[in-house]
């Protein structure tokens, strides 16, 4: 496996689906990146998550504000959300079209509410137009036309284009765009797979160059993508290693360093063909997978555990310090990922989680991440 030249690390902005950014600096050997769901907010703050909050950046910058703010009232002095930094130049970017652009990019109408992320509409390709799909024109794209722009007004406003858009994966995005019937294709129909990932994957590739390309001019310098594969647990492991494999590592070879995504599910079936990935710079997984495995497999990745928001709303504070003990020993130095925390999750809960992972990190002591 080819060696990342450097490691990335879990990243939630506030009301943002959890993604991944460069590491900086020293990190804690269990590292909590904490995270809210829109609700969490709304509930909070009355913000409107409609569509208005993914079109319109002015709307969204004061939105990011008021987050940032009751977040340092909540939790004063962690570095949830970014607020352990200035508020200038602000992530502006990070959550918008939550992970649905691809599928916009592509005809599907995104369906916005008032306290979600979005979703895509059921409107999915016939037969016909898989054989025949082709990569859109992002030059007359109106979904990637509308994302530049407010780029543009991002680096108006902030100088500096900070932040990330969620591409998703190759079978995330097939789904959003097949159905449940991409399953049947796969096993039925291959050959008909192949235009529709193919597609997806050059769409990423050129969507990626693009709005990188232009974060570099205001100086925001990202040379890394993400595989989130979220629907791999439903395909079996020689399906991703014959039918996916090959556009995860074609993704992975047209970047410097690749972070592999797997929601909370167990990775184990797909570990050993995540390792024939180069440059693997973050992989994450749940808990019921076989960590010190995992260690083994990546030990210059940055690894991260998915813990679940059912685990924490549900577990003791007593309870959760154990698994946390066990994820230390087996699988640390890693990212403890608490994303999509719901609105009546008492704040106790969060800063129980704080406070212990700051107890076991200074047992273990702080770890650099990996520079080329």
């Amino acid at each position: 496996m080819e060696s990342p030249p450097y490691q990335l690390i879990s990243y939630i902005a506030p009301s943002a689906p959890a993604t991944r950014r460069p590491a900086e600096g020293r990190l804690a050997f269990l590292r909590p990146e904490i995270g809210f769901t829109p609700n969490w907010y709304r509930t909070h703050l009355r913000i409107d998550f409609g569509e208005r909050w993914h079109a319109d950046p002015a709307y969204r910058r004061e939105t990011v504000l008021a987050m940032r703010a009751e977040l340092r009232k909540r939790f004063p002095g962690s570095p949830i959300g970014g607020i352990d930094k200035d508020n200038s130049p602000l992530d502006l970017l990070t959550g918008v079209q939550g992970g649905c652009l691809v599928a916009a990019i592509f005809g599907v109408p995104i369906l916005y509410a008032p306290d979600s992320w979005p979703t895509c509409a059921p409107r999915f390709l016939t037969d016909e137009e898989l054989a025949s799909i082709k990569p859109p024109d992002l030059d007359k794209n109106p979904a990637f036309q509308a994302l530049m722009s407010q780029v543009e007004w991002i680096a108006e406003s902030e100088g500096r284009v900070e932040g990330f858009i969620n591409w998703q994966g190759i079978l995330n995005n097939a789904q959003r765009l097949r159905g449940q019937q991409i399953f049947i294709d796969m096993v039925e129909s291959p050959d008909l797979c192949r235009p529709l990932f193919g597609a997806i994957r050059d769409t990423i590739l050129e969507g990626t160059r693009r709005l990188r390309d232009f974060q570099r001019r205001t100086g925001a310098d990202y040379r890394f993508l993400t595989l989130s594969n979220c629907l791999v647990n439903l395909v079996s492991p020689r399906q991703y290693r014959e039918r996916l494999l090959p556009y995860d590592r074609e993704i992975a070879e047209a970047t410097d360093c690749i972070g592999v995504h797997n929601c909370a599910w167990n990775a184990n079936p797909y570990l050993s063909d995540y390792a024939r990935l180069p440059r693997v710079g973050y992989v994450d997984m749940g808990m019921d997978s076989d960590l010190k495995r995992a260690r083994e497999l990546f030990p210059q990745a940055r690894r991260a555990i998915m813990y679940t928001p059912m685990d924490v709303e549900n577990k003791t504070l007593a309870e959760i310090s154990r698994d946390l003990e066990r994820i230390a020993a087996d699988y640390g130095p890693c990212d403890l990922v608490c994303a999509d925390i719901e609105a009546g999750t008492p704040d106790s809960k969060v800063l129980g989680i704080l406070g212990a992972c700051a107890e076991i990190s200074a047992r273990h002591g702080r770890t650099g991440p990996l520079r080329g």
